[in-house]
């Protein structure tokens, strides 16, 4: 499956794996407390990511907190 992840095109290659976005981020090496996620235009809640639903061609921003002061 082919999909933009921060407006580049990324191949996935899941397996038998529902494509979840939890799962996606796993695969692109994210962790899911350090980010915020945006998947076409529209910002996803983190305790929604393990019911979303993937699709070839949808766009995902992956933005990450960093703290510092």
């Amino acid at each position: 499956m082919k999909i933009k992840v921060n407006g580049k095109e990324k191949k996935i290659e899941l397996g038998n794996e529902q494509a979840l976005l939890s799962i996606i981020l796993e695969f692109l090496g994210y962790k899911q407390n350090t980010v915020v996620v945006e998947v076409n235009n529209l910002i996803i809640n983190s305790k929604k990511w393990d019911n979303e639903i993937i699709k070839e061609g949808d766009s995902l921003e992956i933005v990450s907190i960093v703290g510092g002061g």
